[in-house]
C-alpha cells in the first residue's frame, strides 16, 4: 500500500463516518461502466450570478472538467446565463425558473443521457417529470437553515418539501454528497446509505505563495447571508481585538452587507467581491481564516486557505468538521467563548499557528479538481448503468 493510501485508510478508521460508498473501479470480472456523453446540470444559478457561491463553483468545475474530457455538457439554471466552454441555458428568474425548468428543458435541450439535479434547498423534483437517468448532487441539507431565512409556516413547508424530495422522490437514484457530514445528514433523512456517494470538492493549485503579513490579518470570506454568521464574528472581534490587534478583512457580498457594515467596529474592512489575484493575496497574507458559519457542505474556502498554508478557525458544525482537522490544520470551537479564546491563542502562538498552516497545506494536496471530476464521472457512469456497485470499507477509505 502506498503511503498516501495508508494515511487515508488510517484517518478513516480514526474518524467514524456514515457507511456510505465512494466511487470505485470495477472488479476484473465486471464490465467497465461507460460514462454518459450528454450531461445536463439543473442548478439554481450560473457561476457569474452575483449570488453564486461554493455550489455554483463546484458545478462549474465539474462542467468544465467533463467538457474537457469530451462530454457534451449543458447547465440549465435561473437568472443570467454567461457564455462558457459548456452550454448555459437560463429558464427564467431566480425563483420562477423552478416552475419553467421542465418546459425549458423540453424546448431548448430536448434530451440527455444523464440529468444532474443540484439539490440545494428548493427541489426541482426531476424524478417526477424526467424519465431518463437522474443523479442528485447535494452540498448540504438545509434543515436548520429554513428557519433562519423564512418565517415559521414557510420554513416548515420548505423543510418538509426538501426532506421528501431527497428521501422519497430520489429513492431510485444515486445521491452525491460533498462530505461525510452531508452523507450522514442524508442518511438521517432515511436515504438508503448504499445509494450515497461522497465526492469531495477540489481546489486549484495556487502556485507561488505570497508573503505573510507582518501584522495580524484575519480573513473571513463568503456570501454575506444569515447562516454565515458574520454578525457573530463582528461581536467576537470586539472581545478579541484588544488582545490580538490587527485588522479583520471580510470578503464577499450579499443581502446582509449593509447591516453588517453598520454594526462593524474599528479595524474592520469590507472588500466586497475581489479578483482571483486579490483573493490569492489575501489568503496568503492572512494569519487565520475565520469561518463562523452555522453549517456548510464542505467549506471550500477552508481548503483554498490551506493551499496557502493558512490555518482555519471555525465552529464544530457539519461541513467544517470535514474540511478542518481539529488541532491539526486548524481549530473547531464548541461555542462562542472557545472561538474567541482560540482566536487569541493562535494569534499569540506563532509556532503553533505556522505548524497548523504547514499541516493544512499537506492535507490540501489531496483535493484537486481533476480528482473531483474523475470521481464524479465514475458515479455518473454508475448512475446511467442502473447498477449499484458494492464497495468494500477499506477501498472506500482509500478513495475518499
Amino acid at each position: 500500500m502506498k503511503p498516501l493510501q495508508a494515511l487515508r485508510l488510517q484517518e478513516t478508521h480514526q474518524q467514524a463516518g456514515p457507511e456510505v460508498q465512494s466511487p470505485t473501479r470495477p472488479e476484473a470480472h465486471e464490465q467497465p461502466l461507460v460514462p454518459p456523453r450528454r450531461i445536463v446540470f439543473l442548478s439554481r444559478r450560473d457561476l457569474g450570478n452575483p449570488a453564486a457561491g461554493g455550489s455554483e463553483l463546484l458545478v462549474d468545475r465539474l462542467a468544465q472538467g467533463l467538457t474537457a474530457l469530451g462530454h457534451q455538457v449543458t447547465l440549465l439554471c435561473g437568472g443570467p446565463a454567461a457564455y462558457r466552454d459548456y452550454r448555459v441555458v437560463s429558464a427564467g428568474s431566480d425563483l420562477g425558473h423552478f416552475l419553467k425548468a421542465r418546459s425549458t428543458f423540453t424546448r431548448q435541450v430536448g434530451d440527455c443521457d444523464l440529468m444532474v439535479e443540484v439539490c440545494n434547498g428548493l427541489p426541482y423534483l426531476t424524478p417526477l417529470w424526467h424519465r431518463g437517468p437522474t443523479l442528485c448532487l447535494v452540498n448540504h441539507v438545509h434543515t436548520e437553515l429554513w428557519g433562519m431565512r423564512f418565517p415559521g409556516p414557510a420554513a416548515g413547508i420548505g423543510r418538509r418539501l426538501e426532506h421528501w424530495a431527497l428521501s422519497a422522490a430520489q429513492r431510485n437514484n444515486l445521491l452525491v454528497a460533498v462530505s461525510d457530514s452531508t452523507a450522514s445528514a442524508l442518511g438521517d433523512l432515511g436515504v438508503d446509505r448504499s445509494r450515497i456517494r461522497v465526492v469531495h470538492n477540489g481546489v486549484e493549485d495556487p502556485g507561488v505563495r505570497l508573503p505573510r503579513s507582518a501584522e495580524p490579518v484575519f480573513l473571513a470570506m463568503g456570501r454575506l447571508v444569515e447562516y454565515k454568521r458574520i454578525d457573530l464574528l463582528l461581536r467576537l472581534w470586539e472581545r478579541v481585538r484588544p488582545v490580538t490587534g490587527g485588522k479583520l478583512v471580510i470578503v464577499g457580498d450579499g443581502p446582509e452587507r449593509a447591516r453588517l457594515e453598520a454594526m462593524a467596529g474599528p479595524d474592520v474592512i469590507f472588500k466586497g467581491y475581489v479578483s482571483e489575484a486579490e483573493k490569492h493575496q489575501l489568503l496568503s497574507e492572512a494569519w487565520l481564516l475565520l469561518h463562523p458559519s452555522a453549517v456548510e457542505g464542505w467549506g471550500l474556502v477552508v481548503t483554498e486557505a490551506a493551499t496557502r498554508a493558512t490555518p482555519s478557525l471555525g465552529f464544530d458544525v457539519p461541513g467544517l468538521r470535514d474540511s478542518i482537522e481539529d488541532g491539526v490544520t486548524g481549530v473547531l470551537a464548541r461555542g462562542e467563548s472557545s472561538f474567541a479564546a482560540a482566536w487569541c491563542a493562535l494569534t499569540l502562538n506563532a509556532e503553533r499557528r505556522e505548524a497548523m498552516g504547514r499541516a493544512a497545506a499537506v492535507r490540501a494536496e489531496r483535493y484537486r479538481w481533476s480528482s473531483t471530476v474523475s470521481q464524479f464521472r465514475t458515479v455518473a457512469a454508475e448512475a446511467v448503468s442502473g447498477t449499484v456497485r458494492a464497495t468494500s470499507t477499506a477501498e472506500a477509505a482509500v478513495l475518499r
